[in-house]
């Protein structure tokens, strides 16, 4: 090899390549070439995959190479493009390449890449966000090394560590379908969005976003991303349910790559399911990424574990947006010691304690209603379930916020108890 090479990629498409070599190597050489629709011809006296002699576009001669294989050919459909040898004798693999190189034709060798006139980089194609992106590595001679780095590069393929966003649509023809990733944000601070979700938030064309979640990465985002916040506040629905569903839809198809990130994890009482199943009654594909339920996280935020042992093994995570109905039936069949979270609550929460009252739950069960959990004004109001609803008007609770129901409220008082006991 002399000086720098010269980086190339081939269309071998219904192009002849002759691939000498029966073994492992040589047949991954021609599966290669298949794929990318070429038409092999393979000279080997046996072949590690007798099958792969029923492809259409195989031929096999049963031999040993000479040079009359390479013969040079006047008829433009009858001629090589490209010779793999992969026998695993030298002297074969030599002979091999020294008549590709008579008769004009690149010959890649398996057995010695620094004796090669050309390479087979070790190749990686982006998926999702870096679909259509294809990396080729080479390493000076060193396959291996090589490999590694193609790894390396395909496991950063699908984020924002690379710039793999999109900067222009196709210039002709029906834009290809996009994509919409569903993105759970967490509860909020930056850094509690998954790995994976920031990725496809960096690398997205758009955005349609709620209030709630890691907004603040917004900011962050080229000029060029379309944002469009679809936020729900209390009595104030801007944007309807069909209207996101179809905005997701529409983007997609324009060939966009489009987020839809959502506070807490999107298949948690986030209508997740509801906008996946919209997307792919109308052939868009759909990544679902989960989040950090605030269901738990919020809790959590105020010392509370959802479950603990010796006072509750289980929880329910309900809905009190709609009122009672909903969280009696799904507190109905849980253990009588079950954490109970109540998500979208503060408003219906007096007539929902009342009801768990009257059907049988203690009314000294411990509440803990955490408002803006995991920000600077986070505040945790304590209380009964008998005294929920008074002493929340009393506070002027506010949504978003938590409410658990169980003895596990009282686990952070016990922490603080044992602390001071230890310092004392």
């Amino acid at each position: 090899m002399g000086g720098d090479s010269y980086p190339l990629s081939l269309d071998l498409t219904d192009r002849r390549v002759l691939v000498v070599g029966g073994g492992p190597v040589a047949v991954r050489k021609a599966r290669s070439c298949l794929a990318a629709g070429a038409r092999v011809s393979i000279v080997a006296p046996q072949l590690d995959e007798p099958g792969l002699a029923q492809h259409p576009r195989v031929v096999w001669h049963r031999a040993r190479f000479d040079r009359h294989h390479l013969a040079p050919s006047t008829d433009r459909a009858d001629r090589f493009w490209l010779v793999h040898t992969a026998t695993g004798v030298t002297e074969v693999d030599t002979a091999v390449a020294d008549a590709a190189e008579d008769a004009g034709v690149w010959c890649v060798r398996a057995d010695d890449a620094s004796r090669s006139a050309a390479w087979n980089p070790a190749v990686v194609r982006g998926a999702g966000p870096a679909e259509g992106i294809t990396v080729a590595v080479t390493g000076g001679a060193d396959p291996r090394r090589a490999t590694r780095l193609r790894d390396a590069i395909g496991s950063r393929l699908d984020g924002t560590e690379l710039p793999v966003a999109r900067t222009r649509t196709q210039r002709s023809g029906r834009p290809a379908v996009g994509h919409v990733a569903l993105v759970g944000g967490g509860p909020g601070p930056t850094d509690l969005i998954t790995v994976r979700g920031r990725r496809l938030l960096e690398a997205a064309d758009v955005v349609i976003a709620d209030r709630l979640g890691p907004t603040n990465l917004l900011e962050g985002l080229p000029a060029s991303v379309e944002i469009l916040d679809v936020g729900k506040q209390r009595g104030h629905h801007a944007v309807s349910q069909e209207r996101i569903n179809a905005l997701l839809v529409d983007r997609a198809r324009r060939g966009l790559r489009v987020v839809r990130l959502k506070g807490g994890d999107p298949f948690v009482l986030g209508r997740g399911g509801e906008e996946a199943l919209h997307c792919a009654a109308h052939g868009v594909p759909v990544e679902v990424v989960p989040g950090v339920t605030s269901a738990i996280s919020v809790p959590a935020a105020a010392g509370i574990p959802v479950t603990h042992r010796g006072i509750s093994t289980s929880f329910v995570v309900a809905s009190g947006h709609d009122g009672a109905g909903p969280t009696l039936d799904a507190a109905r069949e849980a253990p009588r010691d079950a954490t109970l979270v109540l998500l979208m609550a503060v408003s219906a929460l007096g007539r929902t304690a009342a009801r768990l009252v009257a059907t049988g739950r203690d009314p000294d069960t411990p509440v803990a209603i955490v408002e803006r959990g995991w920000s600077a004004s986070q505040r945790v109001t304590r209380t009964t379930l008998g005294r929920a609803g008074e002493d929340a008007g009393r506070a002027g609770v506010q949504a978003p916020a938590v409410v658990i129901v169980g003895q596990v409220v009282t686990v952070p008082e016990r922490m603080q108890q044992g602390c001071t006991e230890a310092v004392g």
